[in-house]
């Protein structure tokens, strides 16, 4: 499911403004909102960056993109504020989340 028109209002004022491009050089910039629902795909899915399905820009964009917006804490910013409209709309309880991001492989002839 991707961002809604609802939640994309709230976030879009979060995000950095785009580095200035010099002239008309290199590829147009994808948009953030492409972005962030390819970033949001992935991290739903627990998919590999490359299984990022075609409707999603490149994953290469996507990644990168996720990296900076981490470095920035831009990404902790979204959560954050996306996780407190929840909170307010009735649908989580802060106090009772947390997230989980330990993997665990399955080994061959594993018991599941």
């Amino acid at each position: 499911m991707d961002i809604t028109n609802e939640q994309w209002a709230v976030i879009d004022p979060l995000l950095p403004a785009p580095p200035p491009r010099k002239g008309n050089k290199g590829r147009k910039r994808k948009p953030d909102r492409d972005v962030l629902n390819g970033i949001l795909w992935v991290l739903r899915t627990g998919a590999q960056w490359s299984e990022l399905p075609r409707r999603y820009p490149p994953y290469q964009t996507c990644h990168r993109r996720f990296q900076e917006w981490v470095r920035q804490k831009t990404f902790q910013k979204v959560l954050r504020v996306l996780a407190q409209r929840m909170e307010q709309k009735g649908t989580m309880n802060l106090a009772e989340c947390y997230i989980d991001g330990t993997f665990a492989s399955a080994k061959k002839g594993g018991h599941a």
